[in-house]
């Protein structure tokens, strides 16, 4: 009895947070094993938000992209290996990055390159270069890309 109440509570509040904003499985699995639920409660009630589509990890993966390259100025080579992280399967992943407008990737990458150089300090152009490209290999973008736009500037 008391097993039951606490499935039937964990899946209400699951469905509240998945209503609020979206979640992957592996989040979710996450907060259900926090909240003491054994695994297979936990994949219950996960295929119980797949089927009510809760969860669908294609529309996660889309948001998440879009999120942390418009508000976070993250690459994508960072923005896939956290969406590794989160188990998200591989092409999920490649299609969601494909929404990523080049022009527009390009162009934002070019605007934190100059705001970083402005900010920072370098004895030669070589080692502004360096600051440069392991500056942005930290978030996350092509290494080959990166050292095109340097080259420029």
């Amino acid at each position: 009895m008391a097993e039951e109440k606490l499935f039937q509570s964990a899946l209400s509040r699951a469905m509240a947070l998945c209503s609020k904003r979206e979640y992957c499985i592996h989040d979710i699995r996450g907060k259900l094993h926090f909240r003491g639920l054994n695994k297979s409660d936990a994949d219950k009630i996960i295929a119980t938000l797949l089927k009510e589509n809760f969860i669908n990890e294609k529309r996660y993966a889309e948001a998440f992209v879009k999120d942390k390259f418009s508000y976070n100025k993250w690459g994508r080579v960072k923005i896939r290996a956290e969406l590794k992280a989160k188990k998200i399967p591989g092409e999920i992943i490649s299609d969601a990055l494909e929404c990523i407008d080049e022009k527009t990737y390009r162009e934002t990458l070019k605007g934190l390159l100059q705001k970083h150089r402005k900010n920072t300090k370098a004895a030669s152009e070589y080692e502004m270069r360096s600051k440069l490209l392991r500056y942005g290999l930290s978030k996350g973008f092509e290494g080959d890309l990166l050292y095109d736009l340097t080259g420029e500037s």
